[in-house]
Formats: C-alpha cells, sequence, structure tokens
C-alpha cells in the first residue's frame, strides 16, 4: 500500500483541485453575467484568464524541475486559493472592480497550469513505483479528473441557484487549499518530486536552449505537431462554448445555471465512463479510428444542437455522448506522447505542446463573447461548430495521422541537442519530464 501511497495522493490532490475549478469554470461566468448582463466582459475575463496559462506553460516546463514538482504544485494550489477567495470577499465589501476581476483571474491563469503540470508530469514515476502500466495509470488519472468536473459542475449549478455565484468560488478556494496540503504531505521524500538541479548554472541563454530542444523535437514529429495543432484549434473553441457560448444559453434558454451545472456534470460523469472504457479495453482497437471517432462525437454536435433547440433533454444526450467520446481522448494522446518523447526532454516538450495546444484559448473566449453580444448566441454556436466540424476531420485527411499506431524508438536527447547547437549555445541542462496534450472539451 505504501508504494501506492505518492500516486494515490496525486490523484486525490488532483481530483479535489479539478473539481474546485469546475466550480469557476461555471462561477467566474455566472457571475459576470449576473453582475454585468455582458456576454463580451465575460469573454474579456476568459481571455484574461486564459492569456497568462500560455506564457507559464511555454517558460514552466525548463524550471518545473528545478524547483521541484511537490513545491511547485503545492505554491500554485495556495496562490490560486488567494487569487480565487479574493473576487467573491472583495465583492462582498463592495470594492471589486472590474479590473480587479480580470486581474484576479489573470493570477489564477498564470500559476495554475504549471501546478497541474508538476503533478501530471509525475505520472510515468509513480505509476512505475505502483507496479502498472503508464496507459492504465493514465486512464485511471483522466478518469478520476473527469468525474472530479462532473461533481464540481452539478455542486456549482445548485450552489449558484440557492446561495448565488460568490459561494461556488470560495468553495473552489477551499478546494485548493486542500489541495496543496495533500500534495505538501505525501509527496515528501519521493525523488521525482524533488528539485532536479541543473548541471551547470542557470541561465537565459541556457533556459532559451531547453526550449528550442523542445521546440525542435516537436517539429522533427509530424504527428506530435499535428496532435498540437488540432488541440490548440479545439480548444480554443472549447473555451468560448464553456466560458460564453454555454452559460449564455444557459442563461436565455435552459432556466439558469442548475441546468448549466447539470449538462457539465452529465458532460464530465460519461466522459469518466469513456475514460475507464478505453483503460480496460481500448489498447484493442485501433488509436487513430478510436481518436477521430471520438473528436467528431465531442465537437461539433454540441454547438449545433444548442443552435437549433431550446430544451435541455436533446443538449442533455448530446453532452452525454459528447463526454463519453472526450473521455477516450486524453488516455490516446498521453500514451502517444509518452512513447515517443525521451524522458530526459519531457517537461521541454511539454512547455512547447502546452503553450501551443493553449494558444487559442484567450482568443476563444474573447470572440465567443463579441459574437454574442454583435450578432446573438445562434449564429455564434454554428460557426464555432462549423469550425469545429472541419479541424476534426484533420486525422482522416493527412498521412502523418497513421503513425499514430505504431510507437518508435524515441530519438535521443543527444540527436536534439546537437541539432539545437546549430542555432544556439549548447549549455548543460536537466532531466525533465512531461505531460500530453489535453483537449479542454467541457
Amino acid at each position: 500500500m505504501s508504494r501506492r501511497r505518492p500516486f494515490a495522493a496525486v490523484l486525490a490532490a488532483n481530483t479535489i483541485s479539478i473539481a474546485g475549478s469546475s466550480l469557476t469554470l461555471i462561477g467566474v461566468p455566472w457571475f459576470v453575467l449576473q453582475t454585468t448582463g455582458s456576454a463580451g466582459r465575460a469573454g474579456v475575463v476568459a481571455f484574461c484568464a486564459t492569456l497568462p496559462v500560455v506564457v507559464a506553460a511555454l517558460v514552466g516546463g525548463p524550471v518545473i524541475d528545478r524547483i521541484g514538482r511537490r513545491r511547485v504544485s503545492a505554491a500554485s494550489d495556495l496562490i490560486c486559493a488567494v487569487s480565487v477567495g479574493a473576487i467573491p470577499l472583495l465583492h462582498y465589501a463592495g470594492a471589486l472592480e472590474f479590473w480587479m476581476l480580470c486581474a484576479l483571474m489573470a493570477v489564477g491563469g498564470l500559476v495554475h497550469t504549471p501546478g497541474l503540470t508538476a503533478r501530471g508530469v509525475l505520472l510515468p514515476d509513480l505509476a512505475e513505483h505502483a507496479g502498472t502500466t503508464v496507459t492504465r495509470a493514465a486512464s485511471l488519472y483522466d478518469a478520476v479528473s473527469r468525474g472530479a468536473r462532473m461533481i464540481g459542475a452539478a455542486l456549482a449549478g445548485v450552489l449558484i441557484a440557492v446561495f448565488g455565484a460568490e459561494s461556488a468560488l470560495l468553495l473552489d478556494s477551499a478546494t485548493f487549499a486542500v489541495s496543496a496540503l495533500l500534495v505538501t504531505a505525501f509527496l515528501r521524500g519521493v525523488p521525482a518530486a524533488e528539485p532536479q538541479r541543473a548541471a551547470g548554472k542557470i541561465s537565459f541563454a541556457g533556459y532559451r536552449a531547453e526550449l528550442a530542444e523542445g521546440w525542435t523535437f516537436l517539429s522533427r514529429s509530424r504527428l506530435l505537431a499535428g496532435i498540437t495543432v488540432m488541440v490548440m484549434m479545439t480548444n480554443g473553441l472549447d473555451q468560448g462554448w464553456s466560458a460564453v457560448l454555454l452559460p449564455v444559453h444557459g442563461r436565455e434558454a435552459l432556466g439558469g445555471a442548475t441546468a448549466v451545472g447539470l449538462l457539465v456534470s452529465l458532460f464530465g460523469g460519461f466522459a469518466l465512463l469513456g475514460a475507464l472504457l478505453y483503460g480496460a479495453w481500448g489498447e484493442r482497437f485501433s488509436r487513430r479510428a478510436v481518436y477521430t471517432t471520438a473528436f467528431l462525437l465531442c465537437g461539433a454536435p454540441r454547438y449545433a444542437v444548442a443552435a437549433f433547440t431550446d430544451t435541455p433533454l436533446p443538449l442533455a444526450v448530446t453532452m452525454a455522448l459528447s463526454g463519453l467520446g472526450a473521455g477516450m481522448l486524453n488516455p490516446i494522446l498521453t500514451t502517444v506522447l509518452y512513447e515517443r518523447v525521451p524522458d530526459e526532454l519531457r517537461s521541454r516538450v511539454s512547455g512547447v505542446t502546452t503553450a501551443g495546444c493553449e494558444l487559442t484559448m484567450p482568443l476563444g473566449g474573447l470572440a465567443a463573447g463579441l459574437l454574442v453580444d454583435g450578432f446573438g448566441a445562434t449564429p455564434a454556436l454554428l460557426l464555432f461548430g462549423g469550425v469545429y466540424l472541419l479541424t476534426t476531420l484533420a486525422p482522416l485527411l493527412f498521412p502523418a495521422w497513421r503513425t499514430m499506431e505504431r510507437a518508435p524508438e524515441p530519438a535521443g536527447s543527444a540527436d536534439i541537442a546537437a541539432e539545437v547547437s546549430r542555432t544556439e549555445p549548447a549549455l548543460p541542462g536537466s532531466a525533465h519530464e512531461a505531460t500530453a496534450p489535453r483537449p479542454s472539451a467541457n
């Protein structure tokens, strides 16, 4: 049992943290809509919350291991607890200005991603220590994350309906604090969670060289580059859905925050089921076929059904099927990345892929808000759904996706460093780990 305790602690911390984030996912857009009545302002808040995420993902990879994954995870959660909790407290005091809300969301966005990455990159080490495979560990990791989103979304809908959006944000602040305590207590002494010092002096040139190594590796893999671009597009569209389009549709057609919370919870519940099903039987089927089918199922249908119906039941059925498909995506992506990236390059590649996957997220929420204010919710839903459909056809159109079935021996770090040295100074680095690019369908 002691060998599994660190893995269990990371699962528990991630579950509690993500459940709390689901409260904010619904609570913040609803809070903005309630206090301002503007979809455009909801989009601006989403922009401020996600723009720092891209910066943190890009610059965080090379330094997470130097600081220590346990420390980064705990510090990230504590800062998020303060930034989220300050929103309702300032509102109760009558001191919350719109720029303060944007600034607090930006702070949370800046530090949240490094915390998630710090926990996620421990997965291969903790899985080996617990005596299980990476594929099964990744499926379980994603399954509990999906379950946490389901619980958090349902709770958010009820809390907002009964006590107001402020209560959801206060509870989210508490969940971040609990997550920090779990990581601090149960990962102490785990070698992979402690600082991994570089052999040489830390410098901007060395830091830049490490980022360049990640970019070079990614650019040499057509499959990983294709996945990054595809998920970049869908994450931006999903951000518009969760931050603006679904809350606006819920307010105008579905009866309020409770319906929105239940829909997101339904999506999360079936995503949990999808992750568990793939963990149990997914390795028997073609990865490319499952990936393509799952993405087609979890993407465009939500937007189309919301655009053409104003009752909860059709959208509820669609959200359930979409969640089932979405739950199968991250285990595939995680496995593909771990198969193709050597251990010592994972954090560097992760920084580039995560930043790339999240590049359009700030624009997604902002664009959705401006479209709703300018043209209405239905045209915005149809436009987003159409772009989503075109994006998810990529695995059927480009040959590089056929290599998803194979697990080639990844190129060694020395090969990558040699190529990088043609344009960057060859400076000492440190060993790194990574997480896979993750769709944010919700």
